[in-house]
């Protein structure tokens, strides 16, 4: 696995030795990052389930202004510090350790892309989603960016964002969501 593009291309990140944590791979990446171009550049991203820093390094890497990284995972927090050291990219970043709960119930500033990577089959989305909309933890023109199994169907609309569009790869999908606008909301 490696970075992509920008700052940080061509730079290998460390990888888990089993698969307990189950990485975006440089495929879905490199699609996701191209539907992302225009966004990227001086967004304020959080990649929840972090796992290996994959996606918060990758925006990072392409102009993002700086990356909250959160996961539960001892194991994970750890990659994620020395994939973050490796990139160069300790003033752009911070580390939570935590529960996706308790991270997205402690942030106080609404961010522009939020990275969902949770662990398949396990149902964390829609109370991922349920917390961002509470916390108001999206910026108005934000995105969040939800990858699961295919089997696995989002909704069109869920907790006031609306699917914006949705891309599969293999068995992996992509569904992207932004803010439903007020109007449609009435």
């Amino acid at each position: 696995m490696r970075i992509i593009a920008g700052d940080y291309k061509g730079r290998r990140l460390e990888t888990p030795k089993g698969y307990d944590v189950r990485p975006t791979t440089d495929k879905v990446k490199e699609a996701l990052f191209s539907i992302l171009t225009n966004d990227i550049w001086g967004a304020r991203c959080l990649d929840l389930f972090a796992g290996t820093g994959n996606l918060g390094l990758e925006a990072l890497s392409r102009g993002a202004k700086e990356c909250v990284f959160a996961d539960q995972s001892r194991d994970s927090l750890r990659l994620v510090r020395s994939n973050i050291t490796h990139c160069g990219a300790d003033d752009k970043s911070r580390v939570v350790s935590g529960d996706y709960r308790k991270v997205l119930m402690s942030q106080r500033k609404p961010f522009d892309i939020i990275f969902l990577d949770p662990p398949y089959d396990r149902g964390m989305l829609s109370g991922c989603f349920e917390l961002i909309a509470e916390n108001n933890l999206l910026n108005e023109d934000g995105l969040i960016i939800a990858e699961h199994r295919k089997e696995e169907e989002l909704a069109d609309e869920i907790c006031g964002f609306t699917k914006i569009k949705e891309r599969r790869y293999g068995v992996v999908m992509i569904s992207i969501y932004g803010c439903t606008p007020e109007e449609e909301v009435l």
